[in-house]
């Protein structure tokens, strides 16, 4: 039986896939406080005709969220992909980190307006599952 912090590191693109999954709910809580200042109270009954009609960060934070969902199906399968085949060791470590830290950047970006940074990060992102894959192909 290894130690805590070794049976961590070991299990770091868990870790990163944990993080990723979260990463949709807090865009949707960031969300909610500009939505809330917009409109003066969440409408819990209809809250997709309230973002349809939200303008602004509030929009791009929907649309951050609703990207991250879409992000974090392909890096499901580009984790699964990986852990299953095995190997890779560091490799799958490091596409793993830059990949949430892309995510984590494109959200900031897309909350701040920073589109054309947003989209390099992007690609940065998609790059690190490319390589995940191609860890698992090869």
């Amino acid at each position: 039986m290894s130690d805590p912090i070794e049976r961590m590191v070991m299990n770091l693109p868990l870790w990163c896939l944990l993080i990723t999954a979260l990463l949709p709910f807090w865009l949707a809580f960031w969300g909610s406080a500009v939505r809330r200042r917009e409109f003066g109270q969440i409408d819990n009954h209809h809250p997709r005709q309230q973002y349809a009609r939200i303008e602004g960060k509030g929009a791009r934070l929907w649309a951050a969220q609703q990207n991250a969902w879409e992000a974090l199906a392909l890096f499901t399968a580009a984790i699964v992909a990986a852990t299953t085949v095995g190997g890779g060791g560091w490799l799958v470590d490091v596409a793993c980190i830059v990949f949430v830290l892309a995510r984590i950047g494109h959200g900031l970006c897309y909350a701040l307006d920073l589109s054309t940074l947003r989209s390099a990060i992007f690609v940065v992102g998609f790059l690190a599952i490319l390589g995940l894959f191609a860890i698992a192909l090869f």
